[in-house]
């Protein structure tokens, strides 16, 4: 996933030479202290965890994000990860080598040197303790890491990964300080030790306090002088907040309806509050399971496509806070395309929808159960899928009903294989069409829905593996696309938006809402007396 929301290349032959290079190039911002207003922000997300080693869910990667150093970070407005603690990184050697070099002065907030030592550490502590809840699923492909001097580190790869880089510009490439955390357990005292542009002051149920990091050393530059992080129970709690003016930005949690009803409204109506809008490749599929006696049928599956209406789903369940997806690599991200639109068009054909069932032995109605859970993948999840079946029984041709479940029990359905028609939600680790594509139908799915492709698995996610230049991969991935869309263990639903609720006054929040998915407190600034 990510982040499952439900929440992760070689140089040709006979280069020695890195091709895969970033090097820095943005001016450093030592001895922080951070101006303008601090800011108070509200979220419905929980912080899971304070330890980089075990959370793998949008709230703790919020923390990490804004209170860890990586080597690399994606600069506002890009999905293309330059030097953060790093003063240059890039394959070298060949296709399974990455190397970085640290910048000069770096420190932990405590005053402890960062070194090339704490950066081996951190990435051999994911791999040792391995926790469930964690990041080590990304670095499957790792090998050892390795510190040759104070400011040296070497990663070398067991198989070829392009897209290592982004891996490590996220909250799964947190650099700790070894003195500071264990090397064979979780760190479970809800205290965090960084060098990033926060340190994280106090956490508890209620919120969380950061401050500006006075040690930081890297490209960023604040716009408050630190932030109070507010937790939610509900929506209807936020909304008010952010509006009586408890909070400056809402973010994370705001119900679909008050979004679209505060957007709509004019400046009276909106009690002194802006909506944002920004970018996102959170995305939401249909998955089928392959083994089931009806959702296992290929003619099955094309008569749904032929009837999905995306348009009235997104319109009638979220408000328009979606856009309607036609592939499984969402807009903005490299190689995408509209794969599904092309094969089955954008508007509900029963025509073409009985003739599939016809080729697949179905006589009368097709029974369909669709699997959801109001636990994950946003508030509009369970009305979704009810809309998908109400939009398959209007065509006459399915006999569909939704059973909504229990997370654990949804997990049990899931991997043991009960469910026939089920809902997955995903937000990425890194905005690259890998992180959309290999976890769902590479090896050891997280779908788990049966379904394998040796054009897939053996040749195209190999291929894009070993390419460094990711524009180069764009042909591939849309050859993966069309596969998919003529197989159709999933089909894509809808990509999301962000969005926040912000107070008049406060501004930059443009710079934190983009398919990085990194939200950046020090962006966020705002005028006195707000």
């Amino acid at each position: 996933m990510k982040r499952d929301q439900w929440l992760a290349a070689p140089i040709g032959a006979g280069l020695a030479t890195v091709l895969l290079a970033v090097a820095g190039c943005s001016t450093d911002t030592s001895g922080l202290s951070g101006h303008g207003e601090p800011v108070v922000m509200g979220m419905t997300d929980k912080v899971v965890a304070t330890d980089p080693a075990s959370g793998y869910d949008p709230g703790s990667w919020l923390l990490f994000n804004n209170v860890f150093q990586s080597l690399l970070s994606f600069p506002k407005g890009s999905t293309t990860p330059e030097p953060e603690a790093a003063e240059s990184c890039g394959f070298t050697g060949g296709s399974k080598t990455y190397r970085c070099t640290l910048k000069d002065g770096l420190s932990f907030s405590n005053g402890d040197p960062l070194t090339a030592e704490d950066v081996k550490y951190s990435f051999d502590r994911i791999q040792r303790i391995k926790d469930k809840r964690g990041p080590a699923v990304m670095f499957a492909a790792l090998d050892s890491v390795e510190a040759p001097d104070a400011k040296t580190v070497v990663f070398h790869l067991k198989s070829p990964d392009a897209t290592f880089p982004m891996k490590i510009a996220s909250g799964a490439g947190s650099i700790v300080d070894h003195a500071e955390y264990p090397a064979d357990r979780l760190r479970t005292d809800g205290e965090a030790v960084g060098s990033g542009v926060y340190t994280l002051d106090s956490y508890g149920p209620e919120q969380a306090e950061f401050s500006v990091n006075s040690s930081y050393k890297g490209p960023a530059k604040p716009q408050n002088s630190g932030l109070t992080l507010k937790f939610f129970t509900g929506p209807d709690q936020l909304k008010k907040a952010v509006q009586s003016g408890g909070v400056d930005v809402a973010y994370r949690g705001l119900a679909m309806k008050d979004i679209a009803a505060l957007d709509q409204a004019s400046m009276h109506q909106q009690h002194g509050t802006q909506v944002v809008e920004g970018g996102s490749a959170e995305v939401m599929h249909l998955v089928f399971n392959l083994k089931d006696p009806v959702a296992g049928k290929l003619g099955v599956r094309k008569a749904v496509a032929y009837l999905l209406d995306r348009s009235s789903l997104v319109r009638d369940v979220y408000q328009r806070t979606a856009e309607p997806l036609y592939s499984v690599v969402p807009a903005g991200i490299t190689g995408h395309n509209t794969a599904f639109f092309a094969s089955y068009g954008d508007r509900p054909q029963p025509a073409k929808a009985a003739a599939a069932l016809r080729e697949a032995g179905i006589q009368g109605k097709a029974p369909l159960t669709l699997w959801a859970t109001p636990d994950r993948f946003g508030p509009g999840t369970v009305a979704a899928v009810q809309k998908i079946a109400q939009q398959l029984n209007a065509s006459g041709l399915f006999d569909a009903t939704v059973r909504s479940v229990s997370t654990r029990a949804y997990d049990q359905g899931v991997a043991g294989g009960t469910f026939g028609v089920y809902v997955k939600g995903w937000i990425p680790d890194y905005p690259d069409p890998d992180n959309f594509t290999q976890p769902f139908f590479g090896k050891d799915s997280v779908l788990a829905n049966h379904y394998s492709s040796a054009d897939i698995t053996g040749r195209l996610l190999p291929q894009t593996a070993d390419q460094p230049d990711r524009g180069a991969t764009k042909a591939a991935f849309r050859e993966l696309q069309d596969i998919v869309a003529k197989d159709l263990p999933v089909i894509p639903i809808w990509q999301g938006k962000q969005y926040a609720v912000a107070r008049q006054g406060v501004s930059g929040l443009e710079w934190t809402l983009d398919s990085s998915t990194v939200f950046r407190f020090w962006e966020i600034s705002k005028s006195a007396g707000v």
